[in-house]
C-alpha cells in the first residue's frame, strides 16, 4: 500500500472517532480547522470544547512532507539530506469530571526518500484517580487487541509505555500507561500489510475504550477537593508533554502548526508548591500507583 492510502485511512479514522465522541458526549461538537504547512502538506485539526463530558479535546489528522530538519537527521544518524512524509492521527481528551480519565492515542506512519519507513503509535490512560477495576479493564482490552496480531506485542509495548510515559523529574508515571511502539519496520516475520493491520486495530480501539469510560463514570459524584486534585494531575500532564514528549518536539522542530501541537494542553491546570496528600487518602493511593511495572492483567 502507498503512503496516500495510509493517509486516506487515517482521515477516515478521524471521522469515525469524532462521530463516536460527539454521540457519547451528547452536547459537544467538533470545530474543524484545515491548515497548510509552509514546507509541505497540512492537516485537519478538530477540537471539541465545553461538552457535557469532554471539557476540551482534539482529534487531529495530519499529512506533512518536505526536507527533514537537521536535528532530526542528527538524531537518526543521517548525514545526507532526505525528504520525509509523515501522516497520522493524534488525540488527547480532557474531561470535565475528575472521575473520567484523560486519554491519549496516536497512530502514525513515517517514510523517508531513502526508502526507510516505519509505523508507530500507542494509547495510554491518565486517570485523575486510579480505579483498579478500570485499569484492569483498560489493559485487558489492549492485550486482546495486541494478541490478535502477535502475543509478544502487549508485554513489550506495555513496558515501552511505562518507560516512555514517565516524568523522570517527578519519578512517577503520567498515568496507568497502556502501550507504546515506534520504529516498527518490516522483517522476515511481518509485512507492511501486517504492521498496518495492527496499527488499524489500535486506532479502532480508541472509540470503544473511551466511550466505555465516558458512559461508566460521567455521572459519578465528586467533591471540590477532588476537582482541586484534578487540576494538579493536569499540571503533571502538562509537564510531561512540554518536557518529555517526542511528538511535541518533532512537531515544533518541523515547523508544524503550533495550535494543533499544543492542543494536548488542558483548559485549566494548577501547581501547588510541595504538594503532599493527606495520609491514607484516595489521593495518596493514586500517587502510590503511578509507577512502572504494575501488572494490570
Amino acid at each position: 500500500m502507498t503512503k496516500e492510502q495510509i493517509s486516506a485511512y487515517f482521515q477516515e479514522l478521524q471521522d469515525q472517532i469524532c462521530n463516536s465522541l460527539e454521540k457519547a458526549d451528547g452536547k459537544g461538537k467538533f470545530h474543524e480547522d484545515n491548515w497548510q504547512r509552509d514546507g509541505g502538506g497540512g492537516g485537519r485539526s478538530r477540537v471539541i470544547q465545553s461538552g457535557k463530558i469532554i471539557e476540551k479535546g482534539g482529534v487531529m489528522f495530519s499529512a506533512v512532507w518536505g526536507d527533514l530538519h537537521e536535528k532530526m537527521l542528527a538524531s537518526m544518524g543521517l548525514t545526507e539530506k532526505v525528504d520525509f512524509f509523515a501522516t497520522g492521527v493524534s488525540i488527547v481528551l480532557h474531561p470535565a469530571s475528575p472521575r473520567v480519565p484523560i486519554i491519549h492515542m496516536n497512530v502514525r506512519y513515517f517514510e523517508m526518500s531513502n526508502g526507510t519507513f516505519w509505523f508507530g503509535g500507542g494509547i495510554d490512560l491518565t486517570p485523575h484517580y486510579v480505579v483498579e477495576e478500570d485499569a484492569k479493564w483498560f489493559h485487558n482490552y489492549l492485550k486482546k487487541a495486541c494478541d490478535k496480531h502477535n502475543e509478544a506485542y502487549y508485554p513489550k509495548f506495555k513496558t515501552w509505555a511505562d518507560d516512555y510515559f514517565f516524568n523522570t523529574h517527578r519519578n512517577e508515571t503520567r498515568g496507568i500507561g497502556g502501550i507504546f511502539f515506534d520504529y516498527q519496520k518490516i522483517d522476515e516475520t511481518r509485512s507492511k500489510e501486517q504492521l498496518f493491520a495492527f496499527v488499524k486495530e489500535i486506532g479502532e480501539s480508541f472509540a470503544p475504550i473511551y466511550t466505555h469510560f465516558m458512559k461508566k463514570n460521567k455521572d459519578l459524584p465528586f467533591t471540590e477537593n477532588e476537582k482541586t486534585f484534578q487540576m494538579l494531575r493536569r499540571g503533571r500532564y502538562v509537564e510531561f508533554n512540554l518536557v518529555h514528549d517526542r511528538g511535541t518536539k518533532f512537531g515544533l522542530e518541523t515547523n508544524g502548526r503550533t495550535e494543533s501541537i499544543l492542543m494536548s494542553m488542558p483548559p485549566v491546570a494548577n501547581w501547588v508548591y510541595d504538594y503532599k496528600p493527606e495520609p491514607n487518602s484516595e489521593e495518596e493511593k493514586t500517587l502510590g500507583l503511578l509507577k512502572k511495572g504494575i501488572d494490570w492483567v
